[in-house]
């Protein structure tokens, strides 16, 4: 191992180098998402048009996953992603710039594709300082991917009256992006290991890593189904007017910050399984508590608990993952995968369902699905 990964300060340095990573992808990230009504007003989309942009975007990320899971070993870590958050930062400019609807999902495949390899070499990634670091940090990554969303989509709102492509915040973002990896170039480097004697394949999970695919995909579809539909269920069930609609979506989105800003102390402490299952549990609760607060305010705090809970699911299946697989970035990239698949169907799930029963009732799926996080907490060992 060189002396990149020995010195404390070197360390330290790639830890702060790798978090940057994390905070500019964040970023990119709340202001794609911050930008979608600027997208669908200039180049005039339905609903449906958008909504195919929005999976050109998943599919992008979901092939890229397992491909960059096998690429990554051969490369080395750091190097795909220097290349993978340089390639990110460059595809941002793309659905800003697309002059219809056709380039614009192809922009957001390239996007979702570039997004996808900087996700699982990152984590990767982290996971190698994880270990070198002697103790878990794997949170604190998250929680910087969670502070750039909200910077990003803050600054999404403040530009979303630029008219001009050019200058927007997912070009601003962009610059930013491009600025980071300048410098964070130097200080994310491999230790020093010959490449792995058989080339990397693609490998079903096997029964011990089915329980993490099926944890952080239930962590994401709960993370997903409230990001879009909690804001609506708080307008359209107990008639919230609009800024407090939002409410429930804003206090989610801090309470998760909070809880990654803490996860590292609290596995420390308690592990990983009982982190897992406390937040299973916690995330029940708020959801319960949410769907029978009589006032906004009430249920919007009841999100907040949920987004507690489920902060640190993702961080230690991730850092579980990259122990249990033949690689961190393949154990990373299955688990990742399994996380996009939930992220994906969660919303989707929630409004078929609420079309037959009602929003209310479809929400008290995620109340099960958090219970089955707490009862799986075991798989993390």
């Amino acid at each position: 191992m060189n002396s990149v990964s020995a010195s404390p300060v070197a360390r330290r340095t790639e830890r702060a180098a790798n978090s940057l990573i994390f905070l500019c992808n964040g970023l990119g990230i709340g202001a794609w998402a911050a930008s979608m009504p600027l997208l669908q007003a200039r180049l005039h989309l339905s609903d449906g048009a958008l909504s195919l942009a929005l999976l050109g975007f998943a599919a992008g990320a979901v092939l890229s996953m397992p491909m960059t899971g096998m690429l990554a070993p051969r490369l080395g870590v750091a190097r795909a992603t220097r290349f993978a958050a340089l390639a990110f930062a460059l595809a941002m400019f793309g659905p800003g710039l697309a002059p219809n609807f056709a380039a614009l999902i192809g922009a957001a495949f390239v996007l979702g594709l570039t997004n996808g390899a900087l996700d699982v070499s990152m984590n990767g990634l982290a996971s190698g300082i994880e270990t070198r670091w002697g103790g878990p940090i794997m949170s604190s990554f998250h929680a910087a991917f969670s502070v750039g969303g909200l910077g990003g989509a803050a600054l999404g709102a403040a530009m979303a009256t630029r008219s001009s492509p050019l200058v927007s915040a997912m070009s601003l973002v962009a610059l930013i992006n491009i600025v980071a990896v300048a410098l964070t170039w130097r200080a994310l480097r491999d230790p020093d290991a010959p490449p792995p004697a058989v080339a990397p394949r693609f490998v079903w999970p096997d029964r011990a890593a089915l329980w993490l695919c099926g944890c952080v995909a239930l962590g994401l579809l709960c993370e997903g189904a409230v990001g879009d539909w909690s804001a609506v269920y708080l307008a359209n069930d107990l008639a919230a007017p609009p800024s407090l609609a939002a409410a429930g979506y804003a206090v989610f989105s801090a309470a998760m910050v909070i809880g990654r800003l803490g996860g590292d102390w609290f596995v420390a402490r308690f592990g990983q399984a009982r982190t897992v299952r406390l937040g299973g549990i916690a995330s029940a609760v708020g959801i319960a508590g949410a769907l029978t607060a009589p006032h906004p305010l009430a249920s919007a705090i009841g999100f907040g608990l949920v987004g507690l809970g489920v902060s640190n699911v993702v961080p230690i299946v991730f850092s579980a993952a990259a122990r249990a697989g033949s690689s961190p970035a393949a154990g990373v990239a299955m688990a990742a995968s399994a996380g996009y698949s939930g992220l994906l169907l969660g919303p989707v799930l929630i409004g078929a369902l609420a079309t037959m029963f009602g929003l209310k009732f479809s929400l008290w799926l995620l109340a099960a699905c958090a219970c089955v996080i707490a009862l799986t907490a075991n798989s993390m060992r």
